[in-house]
């Protein structure tokens, strides 16, 4: 869930942040005056994780102190972050808020080490840029291995693949049923490294064909289809939806401006692969679903911990001696943003904002375009959707005709943005989002 705000840009947008760093390399400060501020680079480094997420993390209020958790005592980063989210549980279910089946990572919180890291990817997609095969691929039964999706205008897209095709043979390998061993060759094969791929496949029309793809960089889109079938005396609309990219708003209004246009009065939103993204555009499909007499009205309230919303209580002398105080709020350009108001004096940093439930700046409200009259929306979901694609959902279930198609989805109502320490930047739940 990437926030977009000083408003805090979030990851669901995506806020940018960067930590002054002094000779070493990086700093260690602590409301908590019994903690070493000395020590290895890599000793502090965690300290920093633990000190950060007793400020930050949604779910803080049964983290111990520093000296009962030993940030040091740790082998990895990994490790302690590990460590950390295990503390506070759901009492829905009596396991960690982060808890996977038979897994040492958490859910959602995790680590990112620079340009090659993963949401440097993920910002490059989310940014309308990917470069790829531009598909991906499902077993529909242990044998049968299907094309899922295709990207308009992708390398995949050139070579004539199209959801549905049955892949029979890659790169030669033409025993391909469902396996441990055969899903680790298909992820090295169509999601490693590799700048092209053999493909043999099955089209729609019972063809045989074979095709080398070639990764290329191209414009993704993530409408991948889109119609308006006629039920009875009611015209429908569906679009298949796969990303909350921020390169889409123009082809998201002539969607459903199409659909206004024909008439339709209900409209399925096929959101089965969606991930999430930026929160502007899952913003944008809400409001142009939405009903005009929601105009005004809370769409979504932005939640963080207790400690956080109390921070406005607190002196200036008090954030100073904060961790997130040295945490500059950077533009879009990456850059530090001047601000003489804050609690330095010089720069805007995460001191500086306002935490609040009651803040305008979290609070976002209904602003209904375009001119769709929808009786109802349908969402088609599985596990795979989350996030941005959840929020979408949850929006809108207060305020008119939700009806929900397939399976539980991922779960994942929580975001973040960065927080960057030393060489590493850290991503931990920071806040939630709560539909009126």
């Amino acid at each position: 869930l990437f926030l977009n705000k000083i408003k805090v840009p979030h990851i669901l947008g995506l806020l940018i942040a960067g930590a002054l760093v002094g000779p070493n390399g990086f700093h260690v400060l602590s409301r908590d005056s019994s903690v070493v501020v000395t020590g290895t680079r890599e000793e502090l480094t965690k300290d920093s994780i633990f000190l950060y997420s007793k400020e930050l993390y949604y779910w803080n209020t049964s983290l111990p102190t520093y000296e009962a958790f030993k940030p040091r005592s740790f082998s990895s980063n990994e490790t302690e972050l590990f460590a950390i989210t295990q503390f506070s549980r759901n009492p829905d279910t009596g396991l960690p808020y982060e808890y996977v089946n038979n897994s040492t990572s958490p859910k959602y919180s995790f680590f990112d080490y620079g340009a090659t890291g993963k949401t440097a990817a993920l910002k490059a997609d989310l940014n309308g840029t990917e470069t790829d095969f531009g598909f991906s691929v499902l077993y529909n039964t242990v044998p049968d291995l299907r094309v899922k999706y295709v990207y308009p205008n992708s390398p995949a897209s050139a070579q004539g693949l199209t959801r549905g095709c049955r892949l029979t043979a890659i790169n030669g390998r033409t025993n391909i049923s469902f396996s441990a061993n055969n899903v680790a060759f298909l992820n090295d094969a169509l999601f490693g490294t590799a700048a092209s791929v053999s493909l043999t496949f099955t089209d729609l029309a019972g063809n045989s064909k074979s095709v080398t793809v070639t990764k290329s960089t191209y414009t993704l889109n993530p409408i991948l289809f889109t119609n308006i079938y006629t039920v009875g005396t009611k015209k429908v609309g569906y679009v298949v939806f796969n990303s909350y990219t921020n390169n889409v708003t123009a082809a998201i209004n002539s969607t459903f401006a199409n659909f206004a246009t024909q008439g339709v009065t209900e409209v399925i939103v096929d959101l089965r692969y969606n991930g999430g993204g930026y929160v502007s555009t899952a913003t944008q499909i809400i409001d142009i679903l939405a009903p005009t007499a929601q105009n005004g009205n809370v769409m979504y309230t932005t939640h963080y911990n207790a400690y956080l919303q109390g921070f406005n209580n607190l002196t200036k002398d008090q954030k100073k001696a904060t961790v997130i105080s040295h945490q500059p709020l950077l533009d879009g350009q990456g850059k530090i943003q001047s601000f003489t108001g804050g609690v330095n004096g010089k720069y805007a940093t995460y001191a500086d904002l306002d935490y609040s439930s009651t803040s305008a700046d979290n609070i976002e409200r209904f602003a209904k375009s375009g001119s769709l009259n929808l009786n109802r929306v349908y969402f088609i979901v599985t596990e795979a959707t989350a996030s941005a694609s959840e929020l979408t959902v949850n929006s809108l279930k207060p305020v008119m005709d939700v009806k929900l198609i397939g399976t539980q989805t991922y779960g994942k109502p929580v975001g973040f943005f960065p927080i960057k320490i030393d060489k590493v930047e850290m991503y931990i739940p920071e806040f939630e989002t709560k539909n009126q």
